[in-house]
């Protein structure tokens, strides 16, 4: 190795070490960083256990008017299903949801006499487990998730579908819920304060086929009420372990509006007349279960 090229090396490894020695030998004190400083950079990531942040109501101002959560898909950072047009133009699931979310919003405030909470009304992200939750301690009458989605490469599979929640998955979250919820009052009308975790368990098991079949109820009006107006799938009324639909006292579906990689789904996906499709059948089948709801 060249001296030079060795000399230069040595001073660079010594130089710090040099400074640092003669500071501290002068009695000069050297500031070491600390948390706290501004060059700390401190992110907040959504859904560390925060309190949950409740929107308005929108709607007559009638609190013995249903009340309805509409759950627009994804957000922010999370893009959702992505899907592209043959001119390369991107369609991200989070912006179609938003667009028929607040469509349904504005069908069922102008037909009147139903209250309208979203959980998300612009582009920002809401923790997953927050949605449900906020239908909860809204105490909605009824939660509604829309989505979209995507079939990877494959363009020729299309159509809506509804998911609720499946038995395996509504005691698993009866069980959970229960352990965490044992100092609560009421769930559906059953008293479970007070009660083991064996028995909270069952009751709210309990309470959770009745919110299952209410829920069940809803997803077959909206393939009622679709039929001839939205494509489905072939067989659209499907049930699974979906975290957004474990509110075990609010009857809750989740809406697949269709896939993003198709190119029928997307041109109903991404028009001002596709997305008041969607919103007439979901309108009209959510007011037919709500009318339903008060003849019981």
């Amino acid at each position: 190795m060249d001296m030079s090229l060795r000399t230069l090396i040595l001073m660079v490894i010594l130089l710090p070490a040099l400074l640092v020695g003669g500071a501290i030998a002068a009695g000069v004190k050297i500031p070491v960083p600390q948390l706290g400083r501004d060059y700390v950079q401190r992110i907040s990531l959504a859904g560390e256990g925060g309190p949950v942040v409740l929107p308005d109501i929108t709607g007559p101002d009638d609190l013995t008017r249903p009340l309805i959560v509409i759950d627009a898909g994804h957000g922010g950072r999370d893009p959702g299903a992505v899907g592209e047009t043959p001119d390369g133009q991107v369609v991200r699931e989070k912006d179609v949801t938003l667009a028929i979310a607040l469509e349904l919003r504005d069908q069922l405030l102008a037909d009147g006499g139903i209250r309208v909470a979203m959980t998300r009304s612009d582009d920002s992200i809401v923790p997953l487990g927050d949605r449900p939750e906020i239908a909860r301690q809204l105490n909605a009458d009824l939660f509604v998730s829309i989505h979209a989605d995507s079939a990877g490469g494959t363009t020729d599979v299309s159509g809506a579908s509804i998911y609720t929640l499946s038995s395996e998955a509504s005691s698993e979250a009866a069980a959970r819920f229960a352990a965490r919820e044992n100092d609560a009052d009421r769930v559906n009308g059953l008293t479970i304060e007070g009660q083991s975790e064996e028995v909270s368990a069952i009751l709210v098991e309990l309470s959770q086929q009745q919110t299952q079949d209410s829920s069940a109820d809803l997803a077959s009006l909206i393939i009622r009420e679709g039929d001839g107006e939205l494509a489905f799938v072939s067989t659209p009324q499907r049930s699974a372990a979906l975290a957004v639909l474990r509110a075990p006292d609010v009857p809750s579906v989740l809406f697949e509006s269709g896939f993003v990689t198709n190119q029928a789904d997307r041109a109903r996906l991404t028009t001002a007349e596709g997305r008041a499709t969607y919103a007439r059948v979901l309108a009209r089948a959510i007011r037919i279960y709500f009318a339903r709801r008060a003849e019981r």
